[in-house]
């Protein structure tokens, strides 16, 4: 193992930070979503707003020495694409400050789907190129205030669902029919203003930045050659493509000739193409919580190859889900970081991997959660697996809102955390904080440098 080994957390603002009217912060298209029966409004979250130094002496006590982080667009920029909010901005750096403090590198991320509310009122969001030329003058500005102390980013969270019908609720999208000419030209103007930031983070520092993309594996529903084919071409577009991009500078042959002979209008220019091709990437980045299977008999005739999941997934019936359905497969792990290391070469780092369960704290005794133990050793294994048998390069292992934090729907009863926070969705309680069983065990894993996965 390397000598430098990361061991943290990673987490969202708009699902941990609060203080959603504090600040100079401006609205998010988060912060007008009416609470549900199971779900929260985004307006506290777990507070972190006010009260991140807790969280970080928890993370120093378990010995975590990267923490993954989100820099909320509209605390920062006013409406998205206005002045730039000072107050929000030193909100910040003591927040990495503090960090630092405690010997733990921070890791920026720029957008996690909490799209200004003015852009996506404004624009629709990434469908237009208004928002990303706001986008890159915000990353730009974020790199100027921090790059000099912070030395590990990312863009975009998860960038492969922008490829992915789901790219209209998560890309500022507030109008319109949702056409395929559209989510392309969402893919492709946030792929370019992913390497527009790459191309000013190397020119005007020494940090490092990579993509990201969630990579579930995605199995054959059987061997009949018509669902192996579906799976690859699933592959192919919505993971190898902006892999590829990544990597090499240019979008997956495949998906540059399909947009062709179907006549997508991806909104592409030559000027942007070259700006992809001149970026570079330090490390490939994913998140990773379960894996898939497709169907080709479920899938209808002419459908995109990017609706592929949506009509064609069916359930696993060799391994165990989670109550959200969520297939557990550690090998399926193992499998992906394979795939990109041994393609592209670059390191890889899994910066989002975890499980989601509705759990409960009767105000005294501790939870005894050892399904996540299982869940985190397993993966941890197979991650070790991967570097010690098959030679994959990789730079850490942070685990997704190790602290409980609001799911990405808002529901506050699927929790991933080694830590307890006392409040549901609809009632704040005390959020004290409270670790589980789990929080033992991963601190003596990170003590050991993951030599010790025992109980």
């Amino acid at each position: 193992m390397a000598q430098k080994f990361f061991w943290g957390n990673s987490v969202s603002s708009m699902q941990t930070e609060g203080g959603w009217n504090e600040g100079g912060k401006s609205l998010s298209v988060y912060d007008i979503v009416e609470p549900g029966e199971n779900r929260s409004d985004w307006h506290f979250a777990n507070d972190n707003y006010h009260h991140y130094t807790e969280d970080f002496d928890l993370m120093k006590d378990l010995g975590m020495n990267m923490y993954r982080f989100q820099i909320s667009w509209s605390r920062v920029v006013k409406d998205g694409d206005g002045e730039f909010n000072e107050e929000g901005i030193a909100y910040y750096d003591r927040f990495i400050d503090e960090l630092i403090a405690r010997d733990i590198t921070p890791m920026i991320c720029l957008y996690h789907f909490d799209m200004p509310l003015h852009l996506a009122e404004e624009y629709n969001g990434f469908v237009s190129k208004k928002t990303a030329e706001a986008f890159v003058r915000y990353g730009k500005k974020m790199i100027d205030c921090f790059a000099h102390k912070v030395k590990y980013w990312i863009t975009f969270n998860e960038q492969n669902l922008y490829s992915m019908p789901m790219a209209f609720r998560i890309a500022g999208y507030r109008h319109g029919d949702q056409t395929i000419d559209e989510l392309y030209q969402i893919t492709s103007n946030v792929m370019i203003s992913h390497a527009r930031i790459c191309n000013y983070l190397h020119e005007h520092s020494d940090a490092k930045i990579g993509g990201m993309i969630a990579y579930s594996e995605v199995y054959p529903a059987t061997c009949r050659p018509e669902d192996i084919l579906a799976a690859r071409k699933w592959d192919e577009f919505i993971n190898f493509n902006l892999l590829d991009a990544f990597a090499k500078g240019h979008f997956s042959h495949e998906w540059l000739h399909y947009i062709k002979v179907k006549g997508i209008d991806a909104g592409l220019t030559e000027e942007e193409l070259a700006d992809l091709a001149a970026h570079k990437e330090d490390y490939l980045c994913f998140s990773y919580y379960a894996s898939n299977t497709i169907n080709s008999l479920k899938i209808e005739p002419g459908a995109y190859v990017n609706e592929y999941l949506v009509q064609g997934a069916q359930n696993n019936p060799y391994i165990k889900a989670t109550e959200w359905n969520w297939q557990i497969d550690p090998l399926g792990f193992r499998d992906v970081m394979n795939k990109m290391y041994q393609r592209y070469g670059l390191p890889v780092f899994p910066i989002e991997n975890g499980i989601g369960v509705q759990e409960e704290w009767d105000g005294v005794h501790e939870i005894e959660d050892d399904y996540r133990i299982e869940y985190h050793r397993n993966h941890i294994k197979a991650m070790f697996d991967a570097m010690h048998e098959d030679g994959v390069e990789i730079l850490g292992y942070l685990g997704w809102g190790l602290i409980d934090i609001l799911s990405s729907q808002g529901d506050m009863r699927k929790r991933y955390g080694v830590v307890f926070v006392n409040r549901t969705n609809h009632d704040l309680r005390d959020m004290k904080r409270v670790p589980k069983k789990s929080y033992h065990w991963l601190k003596k894993v990170i003590a050991s440098n993951g030599q010790d996965l025992s109980d």
